[in-house]
């Protein structure tokens, strides 16, 4: 069996599928006949640790793990863990921050380069090569955010010649908050001039959409290879007992940041709760994961007190039957023209929970046909599947893929939402009870009770086994 080192700041990850990526590959890549064997930091700064992904560790792994220094505690310190704002999701935003927050965003931006996490760069080079002397292997991986990962398999590389993969979950000097960190203009330069060495030096390339791909294609003449994150079918092999409750879900899970606020969707929710008694009882608005203190300011405001479901962290099991139980899984886009290249990481399980083989509509299947906004209607069956209802560019990536696989409809920040809920909810309005509303311009756009054939793609493209099979078929080239 050929053994791949894999670099990686997240190991136990969180629940988030784009953390969960290194953990899922490890998982099958035995079955490919290749020995993962992880680096990890022993004490990283994490939000939450996800302890039953553990189980999913396989025998055949290898786990490496070394001491990280990281400014954190000073941060946490001087900002108080417990104050609202001191436990934003993502400071790195453009929404207004304390003088405190201005400052200490300036010493992360300006004094660890490319991110705190940069201390950890010699020490683990200067640990792998006696490791690797002794026990070689055949691929390194580095996987990031954070960037400084690629710094260590960069180092590798240099001295011992083994091949590399860079692998980009998110870009690096184009992703959406880069334009938001205080940088002095030197410190920019060494940005792109590290990035620059990484897509250049590495011996291939992977990224997560086709975007970013392309843009990094244009940058380098490195290959670049596309390798999505993805959903694992073991997590949606459990059955789970028919919900009675009478509710209507309107699910999120994991990290909901206060630049990915759906304020026009909170808005809607309160006028069709006004419109309707029947429906203010009904709604339940269920949030799991970290969420910023201003969505739940958002919520209250708009008169969604009463129907609003702060659940906290879930192990991942119980956050995966939260979306399979929806009526309508939110996926809110975060603000940043740059944002719109990539796949939010919990995508793909948002599809996966809309498109599970063995579920059935409730209502009426809509399949889009020749001309825009035309549909079909199929008989009623009986049990339900949920819609994902994404907020953001109506051209973004998500967008195109949540169209490709019928799973769900994007609507743009300033759009009005109501007659896609009055839908999702069989409530009565212009179109009809049960009609679909298909916003204008938007061919095809119907809301996605999907019938595959008539889909350019399907959720099952998305499996973590076959993305696996790629990476193995990569690993094996390189090799």
């Amino acid at each position: 069996m050929r053994r791949v080192l894999v670099i990686t700041y997240y190991w136990p990850p969180t629940g988030g599928s784009g953390v969960q990526r290194w953990l899922k590959f490890a998982k099958y890549l035995p079955s490919f006949d290749w020995q993962p064997v992880v680096y990890t930091p022993s004490n990283p700064e994490q939000l939450a640790v996800d302890e039953s992904l553990l189980a999913e560790i396989p025998a055949a792994a290898e786990v490496l793990k070394r001491s990280i220094r990281e400014p954190y505690a000073v941060y946490h310190k001087l900002m108080g863990r417990g104050s609202a704002k001191g436990s934003g999701v993502n400071p790195i935003n453009s929404q207004k921050k304390s003088w405190k927050q201005r400052l200490m965003l300036w010493i992360r931006s300006n004094l660890f380069v490319p991110d705190p996490r940069a201390g950890w760069v010699r020490p683990s080079v200067k640990f792998l090569c006696s490791y690797l002397e002794e026990h070689p292997v055949d691929v390194i991986v580095t996987t990031g955010p954070p960037q400084s990962v690629h710094l260590i398999g960069r180092g590798l590389h240099r001295r011992l010649g083994v091949p590399w993969v860079a692998d980009f979950r998110d870009p690096w000097t184009r992703m959406f908050y880069f334009e938001n960190l205080p940088l002095l203009p030197w410190v920019r330069r060494r940005h792109f001039r590290l990035e620059k060495s990484v897509l250049y030096e590495a011996s291939a390339i992977i990224s997560v959409t086709p975007r970013v791909q392309a843009d990094f294609a244009s940058r380098t003449s490195t290959p670049v290879h596309l390798i999505t994150n993805g959903y694992d079918e073991s997590d949606f092999a459990v059955e789970l007992p028919p919900r009675t409750d009478g509710k209507f879900r309107v699910v999120h899970t994991g990290l909901f940041a206060s630049d990915g606020n759906p304020l026009e969707l909170w808005q809607s929710l309160a006028g069709l709760c006004s419109e309707s008694a029947d429906f203010a009882s009904r709604l339940e608005i269920r949030l799991a994961g970290k969420v910023d203190p201003e969505i739940v300011d958002s919520i209250v405001e708009a008169g969604l007190g009463a129907q609003l479901n702060l659940l906290g962290y879930l192990p991942h099991p119980e956050s995966v039957a939260e979306l399979r139980q929806a009526d309508v899984i939110l996926l809110p886009l975060r603000h940043g023209a740059e944002y719109s290249k990539v796949y939010p990481g919990k995508i793909f399980e948002c599809m996966a929970a809309a498109a599970r083989p063995s579920a059935k509509s409730k209502g009426q299947v809509r399949v889009p046909q020749g001309e825009p906004g035309t549909c079909i209607a199929f008989p009623q069956v009986d049990a339900a599947i949920p819609i994902v209802l994404g907020i953001g560019p109506a051209d973004s990536a998500a967008a195109e893929l949540l169209r490709a696989t019928g799973t769900g409809i994007m609507f743009d920040w300033d759009a009005d939402p109501s007659d896609f809920i009055r839908d999702a909810a069989a409530l009565p309005s212009a179109a009809g009870k049960g009609q679909a509303h298909v916003p204008q311009g938007e061919p095809g756009a119907c809301i996605a009770r999907p019938e595959q054939r008539n889909r350019a793609a399907t959720a099952s493209d998305y499996s973590r086994r076959a993305l696996t099979a790629r990476l193995a078929a990569l690993l094996s080239e390189l090799s």
